[in-house]
């Protein structure tokens, strides 16, 4: 791409991200240092740190995100490593069914950890049956212990996107470097801290940012656990008041300097290239000859966690089919009415429709926009490029619930975007929303496609007469469709289930995407909680699609998508 179309592609990217992206975040870290004069105050800022309420829900969130990371990074290193080192039995078909979390929005695999975990769940049930309680004296699992519930269910749910990291960054290992320190004696353990964990670093880093950022401001699941002395919720729980209180504003800020500065540290610990990296690696990375009790461990520990992590989709996908199921081990009686009711249920129906609208669009727009991206990133030599690629990938530094409710703040009355407001109709608001915050999957699945394509073909064209927009489309386009494909398929899907934007932009029921919809069904009496395990089995099913095509695509490149 020449400077002058870098540099037309640049002003339009700044104009975008300015709007849409810088703006709604100084608006939230404005509300919360402002108070209605217009003066600069830290009253509001400094009451999160100081009001025990706000305290409490700080040092929760920290802990959670802390103690899931750490958990996610516990299974998903030796899994990785496994998978990258050695042949086991049923290697391919195990590590395969390690993107099963990934498969279903957070909060709906939550209602399978309640199902299991309550007062009259599945774990009582069986203990009952087992004459180890009796039912007067069965321990509310979630009560007692939801705090623990949360980081278990999370680290189950986020661990594969470190997998995908941690492998991508062990495929890309120089073996020459392990060879050498194994013929000077370096060799098992000493030899993966010393020489394979450090040249992993960024893979590493990439990952345990989105773990850590995830499941600092994750909302759906603190909401279905009830549990709300988090941040996220207790900035949601206040998002009525945005016109006369400052505080969901000030708590905003709080969660966005946090996820700055933890960002900032691990990339500065973390996130720095090594020399060996900087080259491709001289020759494949061969698997390593192991006995049969190693084959035996990898395959169990490769079973025991894709087990742990399946449970509560199986719960989900059994509930879906129930009528009846309370205080029981197994359901008293099973339907397929559920699926139906669910696909015709008054909410369900517009929801579907338009969950469909607002994801074509963002999807659309990200495609395009995302390309246009891409080819200033890694086909032109403009000076901004590097500002292009960073901005790109801030959606996935920047919390979700924080630019959801900067597009809340921008949009009320008297504010620049105000035609924009959700109340009345929230879809164009909601697709600019979606196509932010998923265009670093789009930008960096072409980015990738273009960093492996050889630009001399584009060259050639271009040396035969062939116009820069004829190029693109008859040569760059087709050597890249695979990866652009594979960044469209992920885009949609995580567009179609996404959780805080849902939540927090979509306020009239009319309006409503799947996911809100399913966190209001889980709120009604009667048979709402079965129609929204239901909905949730359907969209399993679309996201399994999905990811695995996506995956088929991309290979073990599908982890570089997954970079902050």
């Amino acid at each position: 791409m020449t400077n002058r179309w870098a540099a037309v592609v640049f002003a339009i990217s700044m104009a975008m991200f300015g709007c849409f992206l810088i703006y709604p975040i100084f608006a939230t870290v404005k509300g919360g240092f402002f108070n209605a004069n217009g003066s600069l105050t830290w009253i509001y800022f400094v009451e999160a740190f100081i009001n025990p309420i706000y305290l409490q829900s700080l040092r929760n969130s920290l802990a959670i995100a802390l103690l899931t990371t750490i958990s996610a990074l516990a299974l998903a290193l030796p899994l990785a490593f496994f998978s990258c080192r050695y042949e086991f039995p049923m290697k391919k078909f195990l590590t395969a069914m390690v993107l099963i979390p990934m498969i279903l929005p957070p909060f709906v695999g939550a209602i399978g950890i309640t199902k299991i975990f309550g007062l009259h769940g599945i774990l009582n049930a069986l203990l009952i049956k087992l004459g180890l309680f009796n039912a007067t004296s069965a321990i509310d699992w979630l009560g007692k212990y939801k705090f623990g519930s949360i980081i278990f269910f999370e680290a189950l749910n986020l661990y594969p996107i470190l997998f995908l990291n941690i492998s991508a960054a062990l495929a890309n290992v120089d073996p020459s470097m392990e060879e050498a320190a194994a013929s000077l004696g370096c060799t098992g353990i000493k030899r993966f801290f010393k020489i394979t964990f450090p040249l992993t670093q960024s893979g590493v880093f990439a990952g345990l940012t989105i773990v850590f950022i995830w499941s600092f401001t994750e909302l759906g699941t603190p909401l279905v656990f009830n549990y709300d002395r988090v941040l996220p919720a207790q900035i949601f729980g206040m998002l009525k008041e945005l016109g006369n209180n400052p505080f969901p504003y000030a708590l905003a800020s709080v969660v966005l300097f946090l996820s700055t500065a933890f960002y900032l540290l691990g990339k500065k610990v973390l996130g720095r290239e090594n020399a060996p990296m900087l080259s491709k690696a001289s020759h494949a990375s061969a698997f390593h000859a192991v006995g049969v009790r190693r084959k035996i461990f990898c395959s169990t520990f490769f079973l025991v966690v894709v087990a742990l992590s399946v449970l509560p989709h199986v719960v989900v996908i059994v509930l879906s089919f129930s009528k009846d199921w309370f205080g029981s081990l197994l359901p008293t009686s099973l339907t397929l009415a559920n699926f139906s009711a669910a696909l015709g249920h008054p909410l369900t129906v517009s929801a579907i429709r338009n969950s469909l609208v607002y994801a074509g669009i963002a999807t659309l727009g990200a495609i395009v926009f995302g390309m246009l991206l891409a080819l200033v990133i890694a086909r032109s030599k403009f000076p901004g490029r590097g500002i292009l690629d960073a901005l790109s990938m801030l959606p996935l530094a920047v919390p979700g619930i924080i630019i959801a409710f900067g597009y809340l703040v921008i949009s009320q009355r008297g504010q620049p975007f105000a035609r924009l407001n959700p109340i009345e109709n929230p879809t164009l608001l909601l697709a600019i929303a979606y196509g932010i915050r998923k265009l670093p999957f789009m930008v960096r699945a072409a980015v990738a496609g273009l960093q492996q394509s050889s630009v001399t073909y584009e060259e050639a064209a271009a040396s035969l007469g062939s116009k820069p927009f004829n190029t693109y489309c008859k040569i760059t386009v087709p050597l890249i469709f695979g990866n652009l494909i594979a960044g469209a398929i992920l885009v949609f899907s995580q567009i179609m289930l996404e959780v805080s934007d849902s939540l927090i932009i979509a306020q009239k029921q009319q309006f409503y995407p799947i996911t809100k919809t399913i966190y209001e069904l889980l709120n009604l009496l009667g048979d709402g909680p079965y129609l929204a395990c239901a909905m949730g089995v359907w969209c399993m099913l679309f996201l399994a699609i999905t990811i695995f095509g996506a995956s088929a695509l991309m290979g073990k490149k599908m982890g570089a998508i997954f970079r902050a």
